[in-house]
């Protein structure tokens, strides 16, 4: 008996992406388009060139999903087409959000609307079959930094979040800073593996019980630290850089999991690539008796297939969205703050 299937779209930012993903939340193909090349010179995304590009990209990374997952443009038999309408860059939502209007107005399905930041909370469900409720989800991106209670489909609570930047968003800064080029994350995560952690005692923000972040204050520490000596190790720089975040991110999760009795610690976004994170997350999880679920690296960065996992939650609970939704950059993940 074949399976039914549903078509994802996600051009939040600079990927563009699609999927097929069935009703099993088995992932039939991904495909993402980076334009990392695009906007490297600039030192980050400019909003401009992601749109444009995600004009020229969307078909043919739309058709390569259907034909990996052995459909097509004129027999795609899906269900539904669910893409990302918020959080987002607008120009970029726009040309994924009236793709797939298009399409599920062609093929007389349903459009689903999801939120990107319920994607990456889905993605762990696509690589993990054995996660029990309730987990703790890390959610660590350029844009995004939380500690979210997931204790059921669609029932999510907001433990604690990034008061000034995002964990992304000072690798970047900080890999601006040294030198280090675009994106920051992998430029700092690669240097830091030749440099000591212990070179410099950068700060650790908001300790004790709250669980929100700061990161303004480290990177600010990095640029005084190579301000005062321009002749420093700047591998040393980078590695207690990430000592710092990284130590901030860990303990605060496992207080998360302790808080609630979580079963699983979930790590999910960009910054889930980052080896230190990875590492240190594994370990502390092992201490605590817990379950540690990290997504592989494909699925750490923007993708289709995570927006196709909760667009089959929304499709089961909701059914169809109205095509009169727009994207909506501002849009935000509804839950309780814990």
């Amino acid at each position: 008996m074949t399976k039914e299937m549903i078509l994802a779209i996600e051009t939040s930012c600079d990927e563009t992406a699609a999927a097929v993903v069935d009703e099993d939340l088995h992932v039939l193909s991904s495909v993402v388009s980076s334009q990392i090349d695009l906007h490297a010179s600039f030192g980050g995304v400019v909003p401009e060139i992601a749109g444009r590009a995600h004009v020229e990209l969307l078909e043919p990374v739309v058709q390569e999903a259907l034909e990996q997952a052995g459909r097509s443009i004129r027999d795609p038999g899906v269900v539904a087409v669910a893409v990302t309408t918020g959080p987002g860059l607008v120009g970029s939502l726009l040309v994924g959000l009236s793709g797939a209007k298009a399409m599920a107005y062609a093929w007389g399905v349903p459009f689903l609307s999801i939120n990107h930041l319920e994607g990456h909370l889905f993605a762990a469900q696509l690589e993990s079959d054995s996660l029990v409720f309730p987990y703790v989800t890390l959610l660590v991106s350029g844009g995004h930094t939380m500690l979210i209670g997931v204790h059921g489909p669609g029932e999510y609570r907001l433990m604690g979040e990034t008061i000034d930047d995002a964990a992304g968003e000072a690798y970047d800064k900080v890999a601006r800073y040294l030198g280090l080029g675009y994106p920051g994350g992998p430029a700092i995560d690669k240097l830091a593996a030749q440099g000591d952690p212990t070179a410099f005692r950068f700060p650790r923000a908001l300790p004790g019980e709250n669980l929100d972040f700061s990161f303004s204050g480290v990177k600010t520490s990095v640029v005084r630290a190579v301000d005062r000596s321009p002749e420093i190790n700047v591998a040393d720089v980078a590695a207690s850089f990430q000592a710092a975040v990284v130590d901030v991110l860990v303990a605060k999760s496992m207080q998360a999991v302790e808080r609630i009795d979580a079963t699983a610690i979930v790590l999910g976004g960009g910054v889930a690539a980052n080896s230190l994170l990875r590492e240190r997350t594994t370990t502390a999880a092992l201490e605590h008796g817990v379950q540690c679920a990290l997504p592989s690296l494909a699925m750490c960065t923007d993708n289709a297939a995570m927006i196709g996992a909760a667009g089959w939650h929304r499709f089961r609970v909701h059914g169809g969205d109205d095509f009169s939704i727009g994207a909506n950059p501002s849009l935000v993940l509804e839950m309780e703050r814990a």
